[in-house]
């Protein structure tokens, strides 16, 4: 079997919104420090990205948008698609920083592309939420949906698309609405209660693409035992049904508990358990070909660094058990930039990640979600919606 990949290089660091903005790229640099730290990443090769063309960002944006993020730095703040907001300030170098992004992601695409890995993980990518022609939720151009794009020009015609962040993946889903050859999976907090408002059970593809689309809006307060409920009582059948050829995930890890922009309450145990079952999931139904990326993450020093050590390990083979001291190197590190804060002792958070599977008798508000998706999407890909065998 081909090396799985890393992809990673400092300057990815440059995409920095400024300020106190949350999404904060401190969390990125103590990942890999933690991940080094523990040996996850002894002996091997991080792989350096350049920045995407311009025709590699066509493939999801617009020309003219492509223009004004070039010209925002200079234009000042009326520069429109989405620049200039409190979520999407502009910043210096923003084209070039998002562009690095972009072919951070693409890098590892290329990767399993040309059997030179198996997987690849790049924590710098996820930025779901960027449109065609403007940005969107912390997002100026979308990495996930170039790089499914090109893959789909590069040897694959069926690409599955898990997004685990809290927040629904409105970019991605809204690229390959209407293409049969993307199933867009989406499992995050409900639209009535989180941004972008998006994410429906019934928001099932568009015409000629019915069932591409898979929305699961689980409810606020969704511990761990709920949202893997949810996630095996719907995904692994679908992906079974169609059969990818490569498994794209966004692991956003604002999902947890202590995440300060959203309400769901999974832990670090929570997350590491997904990315397990997701790289069983490849293995199972992708010929093993499982392309990971970051995505979004507010806890920067408790929660983010840990989880997504936990995703680099589990794409490598080399998970780290929950109770594995944090190194004091470090927690010295950290304790530099934040000499206040509390930290956790350890690699997981003691949570529970047992749960009972769908179709037991039991009725709850995580229910009603499995449910409702199961009835609008399951019987366009001829699945029984209310067997719990399908």
């Amino acid at each position: 079997m081909a090396p799985s990949a890393v992809v990673w290089d400092p300057a990815l660091l440059g995409y920095d919104l400024g300020g106190e903005h949350p999404f904060n790229p401190v969390r990125l640099d103590l990942t890999i420090r933690l991940a080094t730290a523990l040996g996850v990443l002894d002996d091997v090769p991080l792989l350096v990205p350049e920045p995407a063309t311009e025709a590699e960002l066509y493939r999801a944006h617009a020309a003219e948008y492509l223009e004004a993020v070039k010209q925002a730095p200079m234009a000042g703040w009326d520069v429109g698609h989405g620049l200039g907001t409190p979520d999407n300030p502009v910043f210096t170098d923003m084209h070039e920083a998002a562009s690095l992004v972009v072919g951070s992601t693409l890098l590892g695409a290329r990767c399993l592309a040309e059997g030179k890995a198996q997987r690849a993980v790049n924590i710098a990518g996820g930025l779901h939420h960027a449109m065609r022609d403007h940005a969107s939720g912390f997002c100026v151009y979308n990495d996930v949906s170039v790089a499914i794009s090109w893959l789909l020009d590069h040897g694959f015609d069926r690409i599955a698309y898990i997004d685990t962040d809290v927040h629904h993946g409105d970019g991605v889903q809204a690229a390959f609405y209407g293409d049969p050859r993307v199933l867009t999976v989406s499992l995050h907090q409900h639209p009535f209660t989180l941004f972008p408002g998006t994410g429906y059970s019934g928001e099932t593809g568009a015409e000629g693409a019915e069932g591409s689309a898979v929305n699961v809006p689980l409810p606020p307060r969704t511990k761990d035992a709920g949202w893997l409920r949810a996630f095996h009582a719907v995904v692994p059948s679908l992906l079974a049904e169609f059969r990818p050829q490569l498994l794209v995930s966004q692991c956003g890890v604002d999902s947890h508990d202590e995440d300060p922009l959203a309400d769901l309450a999974l832990t670090v145990d929570g997350h590491r358990t997904l990315y397990r079952t997701l790289r069983e999931l490849a293995d199972t139904h992708a010929d093993g070909k499982w392309l990971a990326v970051g995505g979004g993450g507010y806890q920067l020093l408790r929660v983010v660094p840990r989880s997504w050590t936990h995703l680099i390990a589990t794409v490598l083979d080399r998970d780290v058990p929950p109770e594995t001291p944090l190194p004091p190197a470090w927690t010295e590190h950290v304790r530099g930039l934040a000499p206040h804060a509390e930290l956790p002792l350890s690699m997981g958070d003691g949570g529970d990640t047992g749960f009972s599977p769908w179709g037991d008798g039991l009725d709850d508000a995580v229910d009603v979600a499995i449910r409702d998706t199961r009835r609008a999407v399951f019987p366009l890909h001829g699945l029984d919606p209310d067997d719990p065998r399908d």
